[in-house]
């Protein structure tokens, strides 16, 4: 069977078609990093939201066992405190955990940019 002679035209318009698809690809994978990424961070906003919450709340609590330290009525002071420090260790876990959260999320989507360095060798290498 000959061989098809393809035109100098007809091979451009494949090339491009072919890049174009790869850019496309590319930035599906580019969406899809940023989409994960900003999961990760609404996941870390949220435990930081709550932390905060958590120690506001704990600053509440430790007025009213100063308040109530003073009116000098040992059993509501105490049980004031204690609400007060367990409130405390659960904003400061809280605050821990989103803080590891937060440096889990990266904003430049790694995997689309080797993918990208990768194309441009190939490209490189197919058009000498």
């Amino acid at each position: 069977m000959p061989a098809i002679a393809r035109t100098f035209a007809e091979v451009f318009d494949d090339m491009l078609r072919n890049l174009q698809q790869i850019v496309r690809a590319e930035v599906r994978l580019a969406r899809s990093e940023i989409r994960e990424e900003a999961l990760k961070a609404t996941s870390a906003a949220k435990f930081l939201g709550i932390g905060a919450l958590a120690g506001f709340f704990s600053i509440a609590f430790l007025l009213v066992a100063a308040a109530a330290a003073l009116t000098m009525w040992m059993p509501l002071w105490a049980a004031a405190l204690i609400v007060c420090v367990a409130l405390m260790a659960m904003a400061g876990l809280l605050l821990v955990i989103a803080a590891k959260r937060f440096q889990q999320v990266h904003a430049v989507p790694q995997r689309s940019i080797e993918h990208m360095k990768g194309d441009i060798q190939w490209v490189k290498q197919h058009a000498k």
